[in-house]
């Protein structure tokens, strides 16, 4: 739905400077295809920029659930793109699913884990060389739940069919909570959301593993931090690390932001949440059957160089490639320094970062340092991302890198697998995709940090907001910063009447 342009200049130019302050009820929300040009060029697609009249509140179609509606959409995109592999390649010859790029591990892992036997994940051992299930306890509950569901009826290959089907049908579940969460985490921009739900690599990736479940635990988790519910925050951050460990990252920039602004008692209770839903989950299995529940770990930390990393090329082009043992240090040193980096970065910047931007570069470190990337691993950083920097430009940039390596990869698996034959992509340029997905990532991370550093680049806060995810921290005063910046919080701390911020939507001195 597209509506005329406004004539009121003000509706249609977004606020430029950085220190201009902004009512803290401002109603209006904030319209991309006033603001970002690409959104406004494929805007035309349906009509034009939407006009200033359009009053979305006013009928069913309002923007979270557009949205919703337009995410659940590419899901569906994103499993016809797989049908190929559904309709046999995964079942009869080892090369046509990655030719086709289809591949799935959950029809694979049907079978592969004992589900098929009914064997009971971190209890039962299973046959072959992968004693345990090597998921998080609560992923390997989703991978059961899917599987009490799938009739044990006929042929191997129709079970394992039926399986992939039962869970996407709860990862599309997933991608509608994600959508929502997104859309309501910045109040005033519900439209950023649309960079999650048309991402093409969300749609490609969504159905290869598990890891949605995990994406969509930490987009709640975001959501309920930015309506300052500190507990629940942590409780669903806790369940979401349960799934996948990548969402504990989260509490470093916490960390930082909380100490930058002397939130305290909400770390602690973010804190307490998190480790108490963690343990949750975790504790009967661990008590239970520690061997079955130490898995994913022991796996994690032997686990060799593998797929989509620089730690792969390296490997690829050294005569001596260095032992599992020295990659797993280094990257841990690397991950180390990035943290370093990224905790002072949020301690000398002139404005407090915002949370979603310290967020998405935590979880980018750990993606370009790690010693494997798996084509999903993607959807940690889309919504991430969507938060940080909502510029369709930049996105678009990193996810045709993604597109592409996702292409590599099967590509790559396609020659690997085609014996003399050798269709698909060699090594060479294998390695040129693994390059072209650490160059987006890193071009991504470059133009967040820049923000950073230039507040009044940052598109979220030109617009007049400060930091919308950021719940308590959002307009809260300085209380310790270093650098440059540190004179300017004494200054304004010695003045009764200084405002808590320069600009964004909150001047609440108590805050």
């Amino acid at each position: 739905m597209a509506g005329m342009p406004s004539a009121d200049p003000s509706a249609e130019t977004p606020r430029t400077s950085a220190y201009e302050p902004v009512s803290p009820q401002e109603p209006e929300p904030v319209r991309p295809t006033q603001e970002d040009e690409v959104a406004r060029a494929g805007s035309e697609l349906i009509g034009g920029p939407i006009g200033r009249r359009v009053m979305f509140a006013a009928t069913w179609w309002t923007p979270v659930r557009v949205i919703a509606l337009v995410a659940l959409g590419m899901f569906a995109l994103g499993m016809i793109q797989k049908m190929p592999c559904y309709n046999g390649a995964w079942f009869f010859g080892a090369s046509s699913q990655y030719t086709h790029a289809c591949y799935s591990d959950i029809p694979h892992l049907y079978q592969g884990r004992g589900f098929a036997d009914g064997l009971v994940p971190y209890f039962d051992k299973l046959p072959g060389d992968m004693e345990y299930l090597e998921y998080p306890v609560l992923t390997g509950m989703f991978m059961e739940v899917a599987s009490w569901v799938t009739p044990g009826s006929g042929s191997i290959q129709h079970q394992e069919k039926i399986y992939w089907m039962v869970n996407a049908g709860i990862l599309m579940a997933c991608t509608a909570v994600i959508a929502v969460c997104v859309t309501r985490t910045h109040r005033r921009r519900p439209w950023d959301a649309l960079l999650v739900a048309l991402a093409p690599a969300f749609a490609l990736t969504a159905t290869i593993n598990w890891d949605l479940l995990a994406v969509a635990l930490t987009a709640a988790a975001m959501l309920m931090w930015a309506r300052a519910r500190a507990l629940a925050f942590g409780v669903l951050l806790g369940l979401a690390t349960a799934a996948k460990l990548y969402p504990v990252l989260l509490l470093g920039p916490l960390l930082i932001l909380c100490w930058r602004a002397g939130r305290w008692r909400e770390l602690g209770t973010a804190l307490l949440g998190t480790a108490g839903a963690w343990l949750l989950v975790n504790l009967p299995v661990m008590l239970l059957a520690s061997d079955g529940w130490s898995k994913f770990y022991t796996f994690s930390q032997e686990r060799g160089v593998d797929f989509g990393s620089f730690w792969l090329i390296l490997s690829q082009r050294m005569d001596s490639p260095l032992t599992t043992d020295t990659v797993n240090t280094l990257a841990m040193v690397m991950m180390l320094l990035a943290c370093l980096g990224i905790g002072a970065l949020g301690l000398v910047a002139p404005r407090r970062p915002r949370f979603a931007q310290l967020a998405f570069l935590v979880v980018a470190a750990f993606v370009l340092t790690n010693k494997v990337y798996s084509p999903q691993y993607v959807l940690w950083l889309i919504p991430l991302a969507a938060l940080a920097r909502p510029r369709w430009r930049d996105f678009l940039v990193w996810q045709a890198c993604e597109v592409a390596y996702f292409l590599g990869i099967w590509a790559y698996l396609a020659y690997t697998t085609s014996g003399d034959a050798h269709k698909g992509l060699p090594t060479e340029g294998y390695q040129l995709a693994i390059t072209v997905h650490l160059l987006g990532t890193l071009y991504l991370c470059a133009v967040v940090v820049r923000d950073i550093l230039m507040p009044e680049r940052d598109v979220v806060r030109r617009a007049g907001d400060d930091d919308p995810s950021g719940g308590v921290l959002d307009g809260a005063r300085d209380v310790f910063v270093l650098g440059h910046a540190s004179r300017a919080t004494r200054a304004a701390m010695r003045s009764a009447e200084a405002p808590a911020v320069r600009w964004g939507s909150a001047t609440d001195l108590s805050r």
